[in-house]
């Protein structure tokens, strides 16, 4: 789910930590720059949970079902300590949504359902969930996929691990943020196993290659389902838009029991790794490479088609048989072409305004298809409906910037790109969810012009004009204090100088994964997380909240220990 490339943390100088699942779980590496001698970072061993101590978990060495009865009594009595700790704190702290901390939920492995409907490492699941509740973590975000749930057959729904799943969270505490997948899985950074989409969707797709997004050079790409296509019958007799309706009002049926009291928000996928915006930085098959500017993907006949019949409508009919053609290829950087250069390029002239204002309209329109029919499933349910929006940060600093344009986001030097975003999602009472919160301008190649920070702070702006909720995670796995303390700055959504008691909602941290229990990166995070829930009325330095921490890190150090050692 993630956007930013490995790659681009390869720019930092630190300590690598792999980050990896058992399963054929992928690796990424994660490299994290000191930003001066103030920064302590400490390299990780990655070969089990040596450094840990005690070395053995209680539960390596005594009878399984008395540690666990003793680790679940333990779990229940912090849990009970969090909560009257956070009444207190939330009755000194005012009115809840008004300075009143930003709750930390934790993304579960994308294969926490097995190809056969189970959990898939069902007790290091447990343990995990019970670990995080400890902490005071709010909740768990899992990926509900449409191509395990739909897979055989177009309207059979297999809900199977996920009754599991949503019914282990609610026994303890933890609420779920479940995100309607339908992309496929693979692909994509941070990808580390493949869901493809449901095998009938396949079908259609290999019968009419134009279901797919097209590239100028005939490319398709099978991550997703053209937005082109949205109201037309192609998918067995129903339209993609009316699959994705059934699916969630199964979701709805299947679930309504924990709709509001465990499952809090639907995030609502509408594009390739989950987001609003085109496919148009395909890592698969190395077809791009950070930071490339990636390309438009309007190339399908039913794109076409609308294309054509715009420019009929604008009075140029000759601007609709294609794309643009200049735009160069997915790792050329802007000045390499004609329509992104700053200096005369097509992207500031008449075709260029029609063209990318049609481009982006169509996501839009997307978009406002799919949150009409979620608005009303999921209406008077008590959830709240949320969207992933892409952190396009590199080339931000060019005029043109190029790769948000591909993207389908039409944010350049004279055009704001967002807030239309923003207002499409307020009209829905949505929230925006925005990515790269943890990154550093200085951390990024500079060639590149990378300016995450300067682009949350313009998403700030745009959602606090709209009026609407601003969500967050960060893009790739950091278990370092200097992301920590950057994702907090973000979260306070300190931007003009006047944003009063605002804050962001919600954050999502990535990802659940062995390295997390480990010992220093289990102290760091469990500090994090009491940190972002104090928010803008805390009264506390940083180390208080780290000594405070220690105490909860002490005595859940066994159950700890069970996750670590079950994830690897």
């Amino acid at each position: 789910m993630a956007l930013s490339m490995t790659h681009q943390i390869g720019s930092m100088a630190g300590a690598a930590m792999e980050s990896s699942f058992n399963n054929g779980d992928s690796t990424a590496a994660v490299v994290v720059k000191s930003p001066g001698t103030s920064l302590k970072c400490k390299a990780m061993r990655t070969d089990g949970v040596d450094g840990l101590s005690p070395p053995m978990s209680p539960c390596m060495t005594t009878d399984a079902r008395a540690v666990r009865a003793d680790l679940s009594a333990v779990c229940k009595a912090l849990a009970t300590e969090v909560e009257v700790a956070e009444e207190k704190e939330h009755a000194e702290g005012g009115k809840k949504g008004e300075g009143s901390g930003v709750p930390v939920f934790v993304m579960m492995p994308l294969d926490s359902v097995t190809a056969g409907n189970t959990v898939n490492r069902r007790k290091a699941v447990n343990a995990a969930m019970a670990a995080l509740k400890s902490a005071g973590v709010e909740g768990v975000m899992m990926d509900v996929w449409w191509g395990l749930v739909e897979r055989e057959k177009p309207g059979e729904y297999n809900w199977g691990g996920y009754v599991e799943l949503m019914e282990m969270a609610k026994k303890h505490g933890l609420k779920v943020q479940a995100v309607m997948s339908f992309h496929q899985c693979g692909g994509n950074v941070g990808d580390s196993c493949t869901i493809p989409l449901p095998k009938w969707v396949v079908e259609e797709i290999n019968n009419d290659q134009d279901l797919a997004y097209t590239d100028q050079w005939g490319r398709r790409n099978y991550e997703y389902v053209s937005l082109g296509c949205d109201t037309l019958p192609v998918l067995k007799g129903r339209t993609p838009v009316q699959c994705y309706a059934d699916f969630m009002h199964s979701f709805r049926d299947t679930f309504k029991h924990l709709l509001g009291d465990t499952i809090v928000e639907i995030q609502v996928g509408m594009g390739p790794a989950g987001e609003l915006r085109y496919p148009s930085y395909p890592e698969q098959n190395g077809t791009w490479k950070f930071p490339g500017i990636g390309a438009f993907q309007c190339f399908d006949k039913y794109m076409l088609g609308s294309l054509k019949a715009a420019a009929e409508a604008e009075g140029k009919p000759e601007w609709g048989s294609t794309g643009p053609t200049d735009a160069g290829h997915y790792n050329n950087w802007p000045e390499d072409t004609p329509f992104f250069r700053k200096e005369g390029g097509g992207w500031n002239s008449h075709y260029g305004e029609f063209f990318l204002t049609w481009y982006s309209q169509m996501l839009l329109n997307h978009g406002d298809r799919i949150l009409t029919s979620a608005k009303s499933i999921f209406d008077n349910t008590g959830v709240k409906i949320s969207v992933k929006i892409a952190g396009i940060h590199w080339h931000y600093g060019s005029r043109s910037h190029a790769p948000e344009l591909t993207a389908g986001y039409y944010n350049t030097r004279f055009h704001d790109g967002y807030l239309p975003i923003a207002q499409m999602l307020a009209r829905h009472g949505a929230i925006f969810n925005f990515t790269c919160i943890e990154m550093r301008d200085h951390e990024q190649p500079q060639d590149a012009l990378c300016a995450p920070e300067k682009l949350v702070k313009q998403v700030a702006l745009a959602t606090q004009k709209a009026q609407v909720a601003l969500a967050g995670e960060n893009a790739l796995p950091r278990f370092d204090d200097y992301a920590h303390e950057q994702i907090i700055r973000a979260s306070q959504l300190d931007v003009d100088g006047d944003s009063g008691d605002r804050e962001m909602c919600a954050f999502t941290y990535l990802r659940m994964n062995p390295h997390l229990f480990e010992a220093d990166n289990w102290r760091k995070f469990v500090a994090f997380v009491k940190k972002m829930k104090e928010g803008k009325r805390a009264n506390k330095c940083w180390e208080e909240v780290e000594r405070e921490a220690e105490h909860f890190v002490h005595i859940t150090q066994p159950l700890v220990q069970e996750a670590a050692v079950l994830m690897h």
